[in-house]
């Protein structure tokens, strides 16, 4: 599945499993650290303040996400669902 295509999954509903930017191995990773649900992964995101810079530097330290990675799952994923449903 594309970044477009999670990102465009996870926006139409609610709350979407996939997150852009963020595939198999950097899902492994979250899961290990137990973000092993994407609501769980706006929970952080939304305990961070919807900071840009907290998040990213979180995704990249914690996670390995590169600046890509990070920047489609803070903006295109969780900063615009939070846009469309909060």
């Amino acid at each position: 599945m594309t970044t477009s295509q999670k990102h465009q999954d996870f926006v139409a509903e609610p709350m979407g499993e996939s997150l852009a930017g963020i595939g198999e191995v950097l899902g492994k990773k979250l899961e290990e650290r137990g973000f092993d649900k994407a609501y769980v992964v706006l929970g952080q995101f939304l305990v961070l303040k919807k900071d840009e810079d907290l998040f990213q530097g979180v995704a990249k330290g914690h996670i390995g996400a590169n600046a890509k990675q990070s920047w489609d799952c803070f903006g295109w994923c969780l900063g615009e669902w939070c846009d469309a449903f909060l």
